[in-house]
């Protein structure tokens, strides 16, 4: 089946006379540096693709030849002209690209040919620098169009002028613009579902009264308010974007929504129900003074009653990291039955309670993480809390302990990252364990764990017993394999992420040949001046040993079982010796095996660094006198005087040959001749 399926693609594509492809009826021109649309194309084209080329004009008779086309892209030419007659011929056309042209040379000439098009469902006039005025003229007759793009261009106001007729709107990305003001721009838009804004100079958003609207993004301005007109009108919103911004209050919402996304990162937004010294202002009042034209209305809000008391019971994501709360109101999160996900980390909370009055029975994910927390509350009833929790992130706060019993409610915790927290795990090695600290024990759902940072000593007494840990983060913890590393054990059959970075492990301190479940390790900010025999027996997927004191891996490291199953080794930033690098000869054959740091693995010769890849001539013949068999080479040292006390004995003899003969014949009587 696949192999007919290739063939029948390979048959589809072919290259037409302008140098295109063309797969079925899609023309694809992209980047033929052409400065025309081509005469020669099939006439049952109906997409075509003209991207990145050099047009600059689009003629009355370009599309003749083509009278099927319904998408035609021209994405990044130098298109500043297209004739009214350009698209008479092309009354199927629905989806137009016109991103990243110069339009704003001749718009008014441009909008007549748009204006010819009544098929027309999507138009992106993104990065042509068009003020309001053009985007005006070029969309006035523009009734058919579903999806509009103007990002990217030189807008700054808008009324209501300028979308006057687009009846049939359901999408508008107005992005990257220099939008500051907007007076009723959107009220005729009666079927407008999607809205994007995002990235502009909006001060505030008063009156939002779009009750139509599912999704409003309005990121990356500068918004300090955003009030939603008093009404009891049911809204459609589904997802409200206000992150980066400056919203100083938590936004005044409808009284009746579909929301259940509410993204509010980055701003500089706090509750004011009580402020840190008690003082209550619940009860308190603010006035907005809204001007329009002439008229002035003044707006009184109560400060509590009107800004956190919309209904929220549908909201399934809360984000409201990155901004100055220091605490929650009473009955807040009670509002948000559904909630899922809640994020509030980079804030300056202090506290967090737990209670069953807000139960949170949906929330699966929870953030508090880099905040000021040294206590985390929890009422413990007879119900639940937190009965479906999988992701607890409490890193980077001043925690010492969590509430006993935690974890006995939250019995789907899957992920629990206490990292940079002065904790310590239950029970402490010869302490009690009424000492504060995190009992993990037994929490059979737990399979990520992080303890990163939290200044450890040792782990005795089996703190991960009845887990069934897979990932397990003990980095930046010096002292943590200090002891006994009988902890090990209980991890054995499920372990298979281990991080013990900037541990000062050593190459002895830990026997890894039991863990056969492991496949990702990590040993980079150690001290290791050996590589850990132990590993060799893993068959580990990645393995990570920077910034250590290895001279060399072992020889056979391609070899052995490690060797075999790495995909992925980190190698940099060890003191390497260049005369001993047999072992990354082998790992370079090593199939399947990739160095992401290959370009930054350097050896020492002496007192060079060099690149093991690229070793000069000479430290190569150095090296070879180095490493050369000291047997041999006593031989080859031996050899000449060997030979030249020969030599010599041989001459010497031949000198005293008659004398020696005749003392020998004088001694024992015997004749010879000469």
């Amino acid at each position: 089946l696949a192999v007919g399926w290739g063939s029948r693609m390979d048959a589809a594509w072919a290259s037409s006379p302008g140098g295109c492809e063309l797969v079925q009826s899609i023309m694809d021109c992209t980047g033929r540096r052409l400065s025309s649309i081509p005469g020669n194309l099939r006439g049952d084209t109906k997409e075509l693709f003209l991207d990145h080329n050099t047009i600059q004009v689009l003629g009355n008779a370009s599309l003749l030849l083509y009278p099927q086309l319904w998408h035609l892209s021209l994405t990044r030419n130098r298109l500043e002209l297209i004739e009214p007659g350009a698209f008479l011929s092309s009354q199927s056309l629905q989806v137009l690209s016109l991103t990243d042209n110069l339009l704003f040379t001749n718009y008014s000439l441009t909008a007549a040919a748009l204006s010819a098009l009544p098929a027309l469902r999507m138009l992106d006039l993104a990065g042509n620098q068009l003020t309001e005025d053009m985007v005006s003229v070029l969309v006035r007759n523009l009734s058919s169009l579903k999806s509009l793009s103007v990002a990217r261009n030189v807008i700054m106001r808008l009324d209501s002028s300028i979308f006057t007729n687009l009846t049939q709107l359901l999408e508008l990305n107005l992005e990257k613009n220099y939008i500051f003001e907007i007076d009723n721009a959107f009220e005729g838009l009666q079927r407008l579902q999607r809205l994007n804004i995002a990235y502009n100079y909006l001060p505030c958003l008063v009156g939002f009264g779009l009750t139509q609207l599912r999704v409003l993004n309005v990121s990356n301005n500068v918004i300090e308010w955003f009030l939603t007109l008093e009404s009891d009108d049911l809204f459609e919103l589904e997802v409200l974007d206000l992150s980066h911004n400056r919203l100083l209050f938590f936004p005044v919402l409808p009284r009746q929504s579909k929301l259940h996304s509410l993204l509010l990162q980055d701003n500089r937004m706090s509750f004011y129900q009580r402020l840190p010294n008690g003082t209550s202002l619940a009860n308190v009042t603010v006035q907005f003074l809204i001007t329009d034209g002439n008229s002035t209305n003044i707006t009184t809000v109560r400060l509590w009653d009107d800004l956190c008391h919309s209904n929220l019971s549908s909201l399934h994501l809360l984000d409201m990291s990155q901004n100055q709360v220091w605490g929650l109101p009473d009955d807040f999160l009670a509002q948000m039955p559904s909630l899922t996900h809640l994020k509030l980390n980079q804030n300056c909370l202090e506290a967090f309670h737990l209670s069953e009055e807000d139960p949170l029975a949906m929330l699966t994910e929870l953030d508090l993480s880099q905040n000021q927390l040294v206590e985390l509350g929890v009422k413990v009833g007879i119900g639940d809390i937190l009965p479906n929790l999988q992701l607890f992130n409490l890193s980077t706060n001043r925690l010492q302990a969590l509430p006993p019993g935690i974890f006995t409610h939250t019995r789907k915790i899957t992920t629990l990252d206490l990292s940079r927290n002065r904790v310590d795990l239950c029970p402490q090695p010869g302490e009690a364990e009424s000492l504060p600290c995190v009992d993990i024990r037994g929490v059979e759902t737990l399979t990520h764990l992080s303890l990163a940072g939290c200044g450890l000593q040792g782990l005795g007494n089996r703190p991960f017993q009845g887990t069934s840990l897979m990932h397990l983060d003990l980095s930046d913890n010096r002292q943590v394999l200090s002891g006994d590393l009988g902890w090990l054990q209980d991890l054995v059959l499920t372990l298979q992420v281990l991080s013990l970075r900037n541990t000062s492990l050593s190459s002895t301190a830990v026997d890894f040949s039991a863990l056969n479940s492991l496949v990702r390790l990590d040993l980079s900010g150690n001290s290791l001046a050996a590589f850990p025999s132990s590993l060799g027996s893993l068959r580990l997927r990645s393995l990570d040993l920077r910034d250590n004191c290895l001279p060399a891996l072992p020889p056979d490291v391609a070899q052995v079982p490690l060797g075999r199953s790495l995909r992925e080794l980190y190698l940099s930033r060890n003191p390497y010796n260049c005369c001993t690098l047999g072992w990354w000869d082998a790992l370079q054959q090593a199939e399947g095996l990739h160095v992401p740091d290959r370009r930054e693995v350097t050896c020492s010769h002496g007192s060079r660094t060099l690149s093991p890849g690229a070793l000069p001539e000479p430290v190569l013949q150095s090296c070879r006198w180095q490493t050369a068999d000291l047997a041999l080479l006593y031989l080859v040292l031996a050899l000449p005087t060997c030979l030249t006390l020969l030599v010599a004995f041989v001459v010497v003899f031949l000198m005293l040959k008659e004398k020696l003969l005749k003392m020998v014949k004088t001694r024992y009587g015997v004749s010879s001749p000469y």
